[in-house]
């Protein structure tokens, strides 16, 4: 493998800090769960439309109307994935929501099982049903201290099905796209979903805070362009599951940050569910036959 600059690890803390602070700046931006979302994806498409006008509008002609379509879903399910999301954080703990989010690789495990035929192994179900005891924990501790953190609970179960679903529809396009004409066209699409989101909900698009513009530039910037981006970048040099592992500790982080910004301290059930919840997706993404190898090879 090529030997880059820096090592890969430091772009990948960068990129986990970077996403972790995506729900800390949902929390301190004052508006409503569409609106957040919207300006979110419109400065993301402002800030990336200079690069892909000036190096990738040409891709657009290798589009069928199958990759039009399927970009066009994956758009609206990221949609809806961040106003849930973000809906959730009115509800329920920074912790707790970021937590579920990370369910992620379980509802894909279900959804390219049923619509890729992927094999299942004894090793996944086990796995999942660890995460899923996990999530239970967590819900069951937030129902237990209020049926409003168990209703965000739900609300981010539901965000986390929807960006599996939006990872599923991308995954044949991707094969024929680059990423930034790919995101180019979801962010788009993500772009006018919101927007007519917030209409029929007959919401206000400003004028705001300045503090609140600040929230919503940083929220493109941070976690959307930054944090994907190194991990993006870091990929070629490390594994998928490096960056896999890597992503679970973003409700640490998230709930460290949670605990000196909100003063949102955690209780046990909600301790001993996420680390529960992250042991399973870590057992979930974690290749076996590298494992065997490398014990095979210390022996």
């Amino acid at each position: 493998m090529e030997q880059p600059k820096i090592h890969p690890y430091l772009p990948i803390f960068i990129g986990v800090v970077s996403v972790s602070l995506s729900a800390i700046f949902v929390k301190l931006a004052n508006e409503e769960a569409g609106i957040i979302a919207f300006y979110r994806m419109l400065f993301s498409v402002i800030i990336m439309a200079p690069l892909f006008f000036w190096k990738y509008t040409a891709e657009l002609k290798q589009l069928s109307k199958r990759d039009w379509l399927f970009s066009s879903i994956a758009g609206v399910f990221l949609s809806f994935h961040f106003i849930l999301w973000f809906e959730s954080l009115n509800y329920t703990s920074v912790a707790s929501s970021t937590v579920l989010v990370t369910l992620q690789p379980i509802f894909a495990f279900v959804g390219t099982y049923f619509f890729f035929k992927e094999e299942i192994t004894v090793k996944t179900i086990f796995a999942g049903a660890i995460a899923i005891i996990g999530s239970v924990l967590i819900s069951w501790g937030d129902f237990k201290l209020s049926g409003t953190a168990f209703y965000g609970d739900i609300l981010a179960l539901i965000a986390c099905a929807l960006i599996t679903a939006y990872l599923l529809f991308g995954q044949d396009v991707r094969k024929r796209l680059s990423l930034v004409t790919y995101t180019m066209i979801v962010y788009v699409v993500s772009t006018i979903t919101l927007f007519l989101y917030v209409v029929i909900k007959g919401e206000s698009f400003g004028p705001y805070s300045t503090i609140d513009w600040i929230w919503f530039i940083l929220l493109a910037i941070v976690p959307n362009l930054l944090g994907h981006t190194l991990f993006n970048w870091s990929i070629k040099y490390v594994s998928t599951n490096v960056i896999s592992i890597a992503i679970l500790f973003e409700p640490i982080g998230a709930a460290v940050l949670a605990i000196f910004i909100f003063q949102e301290y955690l209780i046990a059930t909600q301790i001993i569910g996420g680390l529960v919840v992250i042991f399973g997706i870590i057992l979930f993404v974690i290749d076996d036959k590298k494992i065997l190898k490398y014990f095979s090879k210390k022996a």
